[in-house]
This record gives C-alpha cells, structure tokens and sequence, in this order.
C-alpha cells in the first residue's frame, strides 16, 4: 500500500520515471517504464534487481551486445493479421532488422561461458523464438536500404529492365525534340526536361506553344511557361505508364505473399517483442544506475535499512551537473531502532535525508539499484506512507494541519510491522504545545504498533520521548554553531537543536528582539539548546583530538618499528663482522706466514745479496701496510665494545678518517672532525683505534682528513635510495649495486630502490639473487605497476 495516492510526485519519484523514459530505445522500453510499479514481493523484486545488475555489469564489462534497431513494430503486426492485407516495405526493414537484433540478443546469451555471468538475462529469452527462415523469407525481398530488391522475382526483374530500357529510349526522343526548340528559340537556353502529372515533359515560352504539336500538363505560376509533352513520345510515355502500373502489381503481389508467409509467425513475434522491449527496459534501468553511481544491496525479505553513503538520486545528479559533492547519509532501521526521530536547524538536510531514505526505498521495489555504498543492506515494506508538509500558505494554515491530521489517521489505522512511516515537520501547523502533545501521542501509537520510520521535528517533548522510549532513536543534523552553517550529516543517538537563537543572533536581529525571545522561550529551553550545543562543541573537537592521536599513534608505532629493526639489524651485524673479522684473521695470518717463508727463501737463494734483500725487505713492508695494517686496525675497533663518550676519538663506520666526539643527544652525535662540528647518527660511529691520530700526518690531519670527513657529511645528506643501472654491463651493474647496497646499510636506510628495467630480465634476476644472500636484505619486492611494477625492484634492509 502507497500513501497519499500521488506518493511518487510527493517523492520525486516522477522524475526518475521520466529520467528512464530519456534513456529507452523505443517505445517497446517506454511501455514498461510506464507499467514499473512498487511490489512487495522479495522474490519478483529480488530477480527484477539481479536482471538490472547483470546489464550493469554487462555495460562495464565493454561486450558487444547488440543496442540497434529497437523497432516498435506491434501495429505492423496488427495490420498484418488481418487477412488480404499486406505491409509496406518500410515495415518489412523494421521488422527484419528488429528480428536480426532479438536473434542476436539470444545468440549472445547462448554462450556458455557469457550464460554462467547472466543467468537471469539468459532466463528472459527462454520461451522467446525467431524463425531464421522468416528473417530469410523477408532479407530475399528487402534490402538494408528499405526498398524492395529488383531481382525479388524473375518478373520484378524483367519489368524493371524493360522500364529502364524505355525510360532511355524516351530521354533521347524528348533531349532531341528540346535542342530543336531551342535552336528555334522557342524556349529558354538553360530549360531541361522535367515531370508533370507522372509523364515527362518540356517547359516552352508560352507565346510559342502552338508550334510544336503535343499535350499541355500544366503552365507556371506567372503564366509565361507552359509545360508541353510533345506528340513524338505519346507512345513511349504510354507504354513507361503501363509497366510501371505492372511493376505496382508485382509489388503488390510479393508484399501480399510475404505477409501472408509473416501471419502464422505473429504469436512467437509478439512474445519476441515483448523481450526486446523488456531488454530496452532494462537497459534504461542499467543508464541510470551508471549514472548514480548506484550498487545492489544485500537483500532481506524482512524491513530493514542498513545503507552506508546513502545519496538523494535527484540532488546527486543536480550536483554532478554542476561538478560538486553530495553529503552522503549512514541511515540505519533495525528491529531494535525502528523510528529514527530527527532534528537539528532549518535548512539543515532533515527533509533532503527523509526523502532520502523514501525515495531510495521506492526504487529499490520497483526493481532499481540504488546510490548506496559497498556492504549496505535493504529489506522490504509492505507499504510506505508519506506526510510531507509541501503548503505554505498561511490563508491555509488550517486545512494544511487538518491533511496532517488526516495523514495520521491513515497511518494509525493502517501502518504496521512492515510498515515504512515517512513524517515531515511532526506536529508543526498549529498551536505548539497542542500539536507536540497529538504528535507525542501519535508516535507512542505508531511505535506500539512496531512500525518503522523516519521523522523530522523541532519539538523538544518529541525528542524526550524519544530518549526514554525504546524502538525510537534520536538523530541530529550535525551544524557548526561557529559558522552557524549546516554540515548535512545525520549522526544518531542524540537529538539536534534548532539553533534558532543564534541564528538571530547572527544576522543580526536587534539586540532587545533577542534578549526577549531569550526570556520569552525560558531558561530551561535555553540550557537544552546550549546543553546540545555544547555537546557538539565538544564532539567536534573529541573528533579533531582523536585524529591527531591517530596520527601521532601511527608515528610513534613506525619509530618503534624501526628502532627494533635497527637493533636486531645491530645485533646480527656485530656477530657477523667479529666472525667475518676472525676468519679474515686467520687468513691474514696464513698469508702473512706464506710472504715472510718467501721473503727468507728469495735471501738465502740471492745468498743475502743486497739488492734482492732490498726489493724483498720492500715488498714484506708492501705487503704489510697493505693487508696487515687495515685488518689490525679493523679488529682493534671491535676488541672495544665500551659505550661511546664525549671525548672519545671515533670515526665513521667503513672510514679511516677520525674525530673527536664533543656531545651525545639522544640517538645523535655532535663530532668534531678536522675542526667542523657535524650532527651523524650514533648508530653511525665507532670508537677509534688506539693510536688513530698518531698515525695520520700533522699535514694530513689538518687537510686531507677534513676533506675526507666534509665529504662524508656531504654524501649523508646527499644519498639518493634510488640507483638507475639501465643499460649497464651485468659486472658494472653488480659492482655498482654492492656499493649502493652497502653505503645504505652503512648510512642506515631503511628502504632503497633499483631500477634495472625489464629486458631479457637476467639482469633483474642477477641482482635479486645477489640481494637475497645478504643478511641485512628483509626483503626484495616489485614497485607498484604505476611506478614501474618488476622493472624496479624495492629493497627492504633490515
């Protein structure tokens, strides 16, 4: 049941229809846009939903269905049942191209592999048959263009060739005849023969129409031509009349023929067009739900509103036209809650979100997807009724309380447990306590009786019941009591204010005026509204604090993250190098031995020779400062594991260069090396070898040292975590991804990247296998495939 009778106007529903009307075909969808209808059956509305879903998809998907020739031929086919008659021509091209598009409909959805995808669409062209003989019978004798074929018959065929044949014979007669009269003068130098009253015929000035022999058809508007058919080609136009009359007859005969053949063929065409209409319909339906951005809900056969990003149909494509966003509405009916009671100021959405909720509703039943979000859920009324307070006249004040009175009586009487209530503006139209205790009385009836609801209202006693009452909950328009500006977003679980002191606080209603309303409304309602006031206040700033927690939460679990990470990356790091440092220790140790035997064997061969024992005393000292000297230093720096302390010399890790440390400050160091202070990560130092500055020229120390360390402060703030190696040899590009690898470890980056392009993909695969046999690496991954997918590999180091 629909209440008031003129429901879908009251609703806005009425422009949908005509929205779906702009997006049909022909007239075979119109017929059932007309005929759409609320149902309440969960079986009929669920399958009309699916058919207008899998066409959706069908569209997305970009398939080749066919969308042409949707012709209306339903009074072709009535004129064709009646006997003796037959059909045009152009009628005939409609129903063989309408015929082409409905067999082709059905050879789409007879794809097994498309039936498993659309199976409800597949299911409207069950009993649907198109005779392919038909289609031939018609294709023999009309053309793509809509004429008959000349070759239909062999008779058809002679006809037009002889018509042809004397129509040649006739332009050669008249052409002559026309050039005499020319040369003679009798008519105008740029005449050419022409048709009067189905013969040809020439156009002679009339002062010369007696001399040439022939009949007159016809003269000019101003009487100075005549239009001659000269006495030579009477019998050429005589024997054109004949077979063209003959070629009428033949015509004749075949289109009565092939309507005759059409007749017993009308049944299976009617059911044919019928799906070919329903097609268009749900085609329409389809558009539309594009258009609307519009989803199918999970579906309950009981009554149920669970929709997340609800939008108004009509104002989101008013928005779209103008390019702006609709406030969606979370609007929620449960067994529990039932009756959403809403408040909040004036032009601040509470009519926009209870046409919301009834006109989406409606659309849902007649077998519409609807503009709500993924993961909502609809179920199904039995009936909706509708008070929608549209008058307002003052002169008709009266009558205007006394229709919402009579709504209330419809609803009380009538409304029950599947019953969807739609009340705007409760209680408004007449005296205010008055009306708010008949619409407090009225809403206990109605939640007595378990229906459901959505109700605007500004009464407060409405809002009180509604907070003590269970199966009512409060929901409020929420509004910017700074601004004084709606938000259009429906939160529930506590009622709105209306705002209505403040607001003529705002533009500045005199001072006096205000004050007195103040006094006038009482301190009790003043404290509400300031009480709801308040709350808001407050929620908007609880909402802007809890972001910020979030925020920083989401900072602060990173920052741990990658602390632990650092730390069991330290750990391991420290064990690998002090067993790397005593495997390269022992074999130092061999190849110290191995030189210093072969150093001895060259003496005592060169039997001490001075010379010999010179180049071989320099290449043991060469041998020393180039691979003893490092590795002692090296293991000397791990033999000291006390923590790092102002004063301490100490250098970076992977440098030979020193400094001295001058201050710590939490996990950063300030060092000061060859005279510049420079801020480096703790985690980044190391302490010193012992003797370090012994070593190092004065020279040195005062240049070469500082050059080293400026530089090293330079390539920390200068370290890009992308390497480029396209295009390089797999050696150097091997070469170049162990050194990038390694300053990243050194420098502690959590995450680098390497782009090495796609190609054969062996240079890819070289470098991913060098990367997952280090330590440090967590993980080698593609980039996302807008930045590159598996020609860049992203490196997670530990």
């Amino acid at each position: 049941m629909l209440y008031p009778q003129n429901f879908e106007q009251k609703i806005g529903f009425q422009q949908i229809r005509e929205l779906l009307e702009s997006y049909c075909l022909s007239p075979l969808g119109l017929y059932f846009v007309r005929r759409m209808s609320f149902l309440d059956r969960f079986d009929l509305v669920q399958r009309l939903l699916l058919q207008t879903d899998e066409y959706f998809r069908l569209m997305n998907a970009g398939a080749d269905f066919p969308v042409q020739y949707y012709f209306d031929v339903n009074l072709h086919l009535q004129r064709a049942a009646i006997q003796n008659t037959f059909l045009d021509p152009q009628a005939f091209y409609e129903i063989k191209m309408s015929l082409k598009t409905i067999r082709a409909s059905l050879t789409f959805f007879a794809d097994p592999e498309v039936e498993t995808l659309y199976p409800n669409l597949k299911a409207l062209g069950a009993n649907v048959l198109v005779e392919r003989a038909l289609i031939a019978a018609i294709e023999k004798v009309i053309d793509d263009n809509g004429q008959v074929k000349d070759d239909a018959t062999p008779e058809l065929a002679r006809l037009k060739r002889d018509l042809i044949a004397q129509q040649v014979v006739l332009r050669k007669q008249i052409q002559g005849i026309l050039k005499h009269a020319k040369s003679q003068g009798w008519v105008n130098a740029d005449a050419e023969p022409t048709i009067r009253g189905g013969r040809l015929v020439i156009p002679i000035i009339a002062e010369h129409k007696r001399k040439l022999k022939g009949l007159i058809h016809d003269e000019s508007t101003t009487g100075q031509t005549v239009y001659l058919e000269p006495e030579p080609v009477f019998e050429v136009n005589n024997d054109i009349k004949d077979l063209e009359n003959a070629y009428q007859r033949e015509l004749i005969r075949i289109l009565t023929l092939l309507t005759d053949y059409l007749r017993p063929h009308i049944p299976d065409l009617k059911k044919a067009y019928q799906y070919l209409g329903l097609l268009d319909f749900i085609r329409a339906k389809a558009v539309l739900a594009r258009e609307l951005n519009a989803t199918l809900p999970k579906l309950h056969k009981q009554p149920l509103i669970k929709w997340k990003q609800a939008k108004h149909p009509l104002l989101f494509l008013s928005h779209k036209a103008q390019q702006r966003d609709v406030v969606p509405l979370n609007l929620e009916l449960t067994h529990g809650h039932r009756i959403l009671l809403i408040s909040g100021p004036n032009a601040g959405g509470k009519s926009v979100a209870l046409k919301t909720a009834g006109l989406v509703q409606y659309m849902l039943q007649c077998g519409l997807l609807i503009p709500v979000g993924e993961g909502s859920e609809a179920g199904m009324f039995e009936d909706i009724f509708l008070d929608i307070g549209d008058e307002q006249s003052i002169e008709n004040d009266l009558s205007t309380y006394s229709s919402h009175l009579q709504n209330m009586k419809q609803f009380v009487n009538f409304a029950g447990k599947k019953s969807l209530v739609l009340i705007d503006e409760f209680g408004t139209g007449t005296e205010p306590i008055l009306g708010g205790a008949i619409a407090e009385a009225v809403l206990e009836k109605l939640n007595n009786q378990k229906v459901y609801g959505v109700i605007t209202t500004h009464y407060t006693n409405l809002k009180n019941f509604a907070e003590k009452n269970q199966g009512i909950v409060n929901g409020a328009m929420r509004y910017d009591h700074k601004q004084l500006q709606p938000l259009y977003q429906l939160e529930a679980g506590k009622p709105g204010s209306s705002f209505a002191i403040e607001i003529a606080r705002k533009i500045g209603l005199p001072k006096e005026i205000v004050e007195k309303a103040t006094t006038l409304v009482g301190k009790d309602k003043i404290r509400y509204d300031r009480l709801l006031e308040q709350l808001e206040t407050e929620k908007n700033a609880l909402e802007k604090h809890n972001a910020e927690l979030e925020k920083q939460q989401r900072k602060l679990d990173k920052a741990v993250k990658e602390y632990s990470a650092l730390k069991d990356h330290l750990e391991e790091s420290k064990t690998e190098i002090i067993r790397e440092a005593k495997g390269k220790a022992k074999l130092l140790l061999k190849e110290t031995n191995q030189q210093i035997e072969s150093t001895i064997s060259q003496i005592k061969n060169s039997q001490a020779d001075k010379e010999k024992t010179r180049e071989a005393r320099q290449q043991l000292q060469e041998f020393t400062e180039k691979k003893v000297a490092p590795e002692v230093k090296k293991v000397s720096r791990l033999a000291d594991n006390r923590p790092l302390q102002p004063g301490d010399k100490v250098t970076l890790i992977g440098q030979d260069s020193y400094g001295e440390l001058v201050g710590i400050k939490g996990k950063t160091a300030e060092v000061l090396f060859g005279g510049m202070k420079t801020i480096v990560k703790l985690n980044n130092l190391e302490r010193a070898a012992a003797g370090a500055a012994k070593m190092k020229p004065e020279k040195e120390t005062a240049s070469g040292s500082g050059r080293s360390n400026m530089n090293m402060t330079s390539r920390m703030a200068d370290f890009s975590p992308t390497l480029d190696v396209r295009g390089e040899r797999a050696e150097d590009a091997l070469t170049k991804v162990m050194a990038f690898t390694d300053d990243a470890i050194m420098l502690g980056i959590p995450e680098i990247k390497i782009i090495h392009g796609r190609g054969t993909g062996i240079l890819k695969q070289m470098i991913r296998d060098y990367l997952r046999s280090q330590r440090e690496v967590a993980s080698v991954a593609d980039e996302h495939i807008e930045r590159g997918g598996d020609g860049v590999s992203v490196v997670v180091l530990k």
